[in-house]
């Protein structure tokens, strides 16, 4: 569906987006995750035409269309501060598109209603952004990209202005819109749990470079560069050995897949959720540094004894206190990084 190999782009001297190759299929939730300035922005706007690349293609559809204005590109893109038109109504601001593209006014009228009852402001049509809610003014800049029919949404950052609640609720209502169109959709953000309940995909980037892409389990669970493991979620990094598949590190041995890291000098990534401990019995010996109560389980850091090296746990919910001696024991297994 979408494809970019070899895309570059300077603003200055400074380094926007550096060599990135991308395909997208057909379908595809993608989620551009990484820390703000790395490049995410730009390559967004790449995509659309609205930024022209330094080097590199784009493909859609088959179709070269590096060279083409944003309006002959089929795709539509929201932004983060959804740029509605203030002097415009709701129904004004969905057909905008339509009236640029020469629409008449019964296909015009036709089709805001479809878009407006897709993100469900059937009722507000006649209103003005000003007496809209934060939920209900992104919902109108969805509605006026999804009303042009463009084989690929964009959208930048598009749910970061509202408060969390609704935040979430959208995050639910925006992927089950996307799937009941399957609509090609490239998400950025920074958020890292908002890329893991929405993607299919996630392509962390940063200093304008695509480091690894993969499913948010993969992205999670196996990451595959030191960067993604400590930009998604919390991560606890222990150097060591490798040596057939095993990995030797002051605290134990762990067994691992590494068909694509080689041998020598790594770092083993072990989750919070992936440490348990206990009062007494079998295991590492350590301290508690700290404790917190997060809900549904107890974020703790353990120093280990004697080396004092921490661990990041998250452990069922109990009376545990700073101070306690823990048995601490670590899993089997463990996904590797290279040096």
């Amino acid at each position: 569906m979408l494809s970019l190999s070899g895309v570059a782009k300077r603003f200055g001297g400074e380094v926007a987006v550096e060599d990135v190759d991308l395909e997208v299929a057909a379908g595809e939730f993608l989620t551009l995750l990484g820390p703000s300035g790395c490049g995410k922005s730009t390559l967004l706007r790449i995509i659309a035409g609205l930024t022209e690349p330094d080097r590199g293609r784009v493909w859609l559809e088959g179709e070269e269309v590096q060279d083409l204005p944003a309006h002959r590109r089929r795709t539509a893109m929201v932004f983060q501060s959804y740029a509605l038109f203030p002097h415009m109504t709701v129904a004004r601001n969905v057909a905008f598109g339509l009236i640029m593209r020469g629409l008449d006014r019964q296909q015009i009228q036709r089709k805001v209603g479809d878009a407006l009852a897709l993100v469900e402001l059937e009722g507000l049509a006649g209103r003005y952004p000003r007496e809209l809610s934060g939920g209900q003014q992104q919902r109108v800049a969805l509605a006026r990209a999804l009303v042009t029919e463009p084989k690929v949404l964009l959208l930048d950052e598009p749910l970061s202005n509202l408060d969390a609640k609704l935040r979430d609720r959208l995050r639910i209502e925006l992927r089950a819109l996307q799937r009941r169109l399957a609509l090609t959709t490239i998400f950025v953000t920074h958020d890292q749990a908002e890329a893991m309940a929405l993607s299919d995909r996630i392509a962390v980037m940063t200093k304008g470079r695509l480091v690894e892409s993969g499913t948010p389990e993969e992205i999670y669970s196996r990451p595959k560069s030191r960067f993604a493991a400590e930009f998604v979620g919390v991560a606890n990094l222990l150097p060591g050995e490798l040596r057939d598949e095993v990995v030797t590190t002051a605290v134990g041995r762990f067994a691992v897949s590494a068909q694509s890291v080689p041998a020598g000098e790594v770092a083993i990534c072990l989750r919070p959720e992936d440490i348990a401990f206990s009062a007494e019995g079998p295991g590492l010996q350590g301290r508690l540094t700290h404790v917190t109560f997060a809900g549904p389980f107890q974020d703790c850091i353990v120093a280990l004894e004697p080396s004092g090296l921490l661990l990041r746990a998250h452990v069922p919910v109990r009376p545990w206190h700073i101070g306690e001696r823990v048995a601490v024991r670590l899993p089997a297994r463990a996904a590797v990084l290279g040096e």
